[in-house]
């Protein structure tokens, strides 16, 4: 919802003389400088009306007047029945006497709000009544006569108009680096951050350095950090993975590199809509759970990490309300990420029945496989999983995910890469690569001899050889690594079955992650046999 749709909704419901309204919202100020914007004007509600501002420290002020006697809940009621002059009553947190946690519904309060609905529907002056609060509580003998209302998080324009008024007002911040692209970057990455989150943010951001520019998006990331932290059930996964440090898997990389930005205004002129996912599978090891990384690095997006054990609570209908908080702070710090690890584990069989839980995994399955099919806020899901077969049929059919990739054994020349990366990244020490002739040749004979590893163990052979140099404190040695091979038996023997089975499901179902002209390196391993398909799984596609 925009804010000219809460400012048309909240007009109508004004002069329809709608008795109680309930906004929720964090951003009280917001909220009132919305209310009084629309109370004065008489092109919106024909009938211009006072504003009143309820709290309980304060009772009702007016224009910064208090009025005395209103500071008690029934006190305030009563001055609403008897104020003789067309008005709006904002009642700031009244909430806490319709039942919050740890306190009883005040039936006193509640009736005399119940006895006043006359009055405000028909009596002579216009007058509205708009609770404000954070949270939604309405009494259930008031739900009929209680409309809700969410007020919507700033809009880029908003946010764009109070960067602005930053810059603006302060002439020693240096802004020569701070170009049009750069400032829509910033409040882009802002989207999802009440005003005052995002000004904090900006305001960080000039006093690190003394300057803003479009760097700063790690500062504004680190503000959505703590809305996501607050909510106990999302994680946020802070990572500096590249997707240069993904080997291979070029096809799934290419994939997502051409989606890059697709949020953003340029993207607008083509009509693009945001992605809405991808699904990711194949065999353990291979790099699912490290692409999810990099892409957030390589997106400048937060990733945040949905374990579907949080949801799940002791507490009747809290399980269900965490799903949905889940999927509401997901969408308050779009544009983002939502990844889901080996999911097959958290949604298995939940597509068949109640699992003994009264439906609770059922309903959550539910809520996720609509939002999935009906989200329009710019929050990308990214799965991944090891066995697909367990996935419910609902969550693999079109318009979940954009793509399902199948990631495979890597190819020779995927293998040579993750070798050269593992091998670079800790070969920093001149002592310690002193007897490795780094070059080609090395990576093409570590990866013949690696036929049928997954990346993970590639990782793994590194780590043991260097470990066996560190103990006889002398530089690594190739003998190290051959020795290491050697010993190690690859997943590709232990789960031959399995990835078989992998394969033959991906061959019609799923998109290759490696490019098709890697494939053509690929020679047959441990893995195949002459009675079963020896294709690598996946449509040799190249996107």
């Amino acid at each position: 919802m925009t804010n000219n749709n809460i400012i048309t909704q909240l007009s109508r419901l004004f002069r329809a003389r709608f008795p109680y309204i309930y906004l929720t919202t964090w951003e009280e100020e917001r909220a009132i400088s919305v209310i009084k914007r629309i109370a004065a004007s008489e092109k919106l509600i024909k009938i211009p009306r006072d504003v009143y501002i309820w709290t309980q420290t304060n009772g009702f002020v007016l224009n910064g007047k208090k009025i005395d006697g209103t500071n008690s809940p029934d006190k305030a009621v009563d001055f609403i029945k008897t104020c003789n002059n067309n008005a709006v009553f904002i009642m700031c947190d009244f909430h806490v006497y319709f039942g919050v946690k740890g306190r009883q519904v005040d039936y006193n309060v509640v009736r005399h709000l119940r006895d006043i609905i006359g009055e405000l529907k028909t009596g002579k002056y216009r007058k509205n009544v708009i609770f404000l609060a954070s949270e939604l509580l309405i009494p259930e003998s008031m739900q009929k006569e209680v409309t809700i209302l969410d007020m919507p998080l700033p809009t880029l324009e908003e946010i764009r108009a109070k960067l602005d008024k930053m810059v603006s007002q302060n002439n020693q911040i240096d802004t020569t680096d701070l170009d049009e692209d750069g400032k829509e970057r910033l409040c882009k990455a802002a989207l999802g951050l009440t005003l005052q989150e995002a000004e904090n943010a900006f305001a960080l951001s000039m006093v690190n350095d003394g300057k803003i520019d479009g760097k700063d998006l790690s500062v504004i990331l680190a503000e959505k950090m703590q809305v996501i932290k607050k909510t106990g059930i999302l994680e946020f996964i802070n990572t500096d993975i590249k997707i240069s440090d993904v080997g291979g898997l070029e096809n799934l990389k290419n994939w997502l590199n051409k989606r890059n930005n697709s949020w953003s205004e340029s993207a607008k002129k083509y009509c693009l809509p945001a992605p809405k996912g991808v699904l990711i599978t194949g065999v353990p090891g291979c790099g699912k759970s490290l692409t999810a990384k990099a892409m957030s690095a390589a997106w400048q997006l937060p990733l945040l990490k949905l374990d579907f054990g949080k949801i799940f609570s002791g507490l009747v209908g809290s399980s269900e309300e965490n799903m949905r908080k889940a999927i509401k702070t997901a969408e308050a710090v779009a544009p983002s990420i939502l990844w889901v690890d080996e999911i097959e584990k958290s949604l298995s069989g939940m597509g068949s029945g109640s699992n003994g839980d009264s439906g609770t995994s059922s309903r959550i399955f539910g809520t996720f496989l609509t939002w999935m099919q009906e989200k329009t806020a710019p929050v990308f899901v990214i799965a991944t999983a090891n066995n697909i077969s367990s996935l419910p049929a609902e969550l693999l059919r079109k318009g979940r995910f954009d793509e399902i990739f199948f990631v495979d054994l890597p190819t020779l020349r995927e293998r040579k890469e993750i070798f050269k990366l593992h091998l670079s990244k800790r070969l920093k020490d001149k002592d310690v690569a002193s007897k490795l002739e780094i070059s080609e040749t090395l990576y093409e004979k570590l990866a013949q001899m690696t036929e049928g590893f997954v990346g993970a163990e590639i990782e793994q052979v590194v780590i043991t050889a260097l470990y066996e140099a560190f103990f006889n404190k002398r530089p690594l040695e190739f003998a190290d690594l051959e020795n290491t091979i050697k010993n190690i038996v690859p997943l590709s023997v232990t789960q031959k079955e399995q990835i078989l089975a992998l394969r033959q499901w991906a061959n019609v179902r799923a998109v290759t992650a490696t490019k098709k002209d890697d494939m053509a390196q690929y020679s047959t391993g441990d893995v195949n046999e002459d009675d079963v398909n020896t294709s690598r799984g996946g449509r040799a596609l190249d996107v």
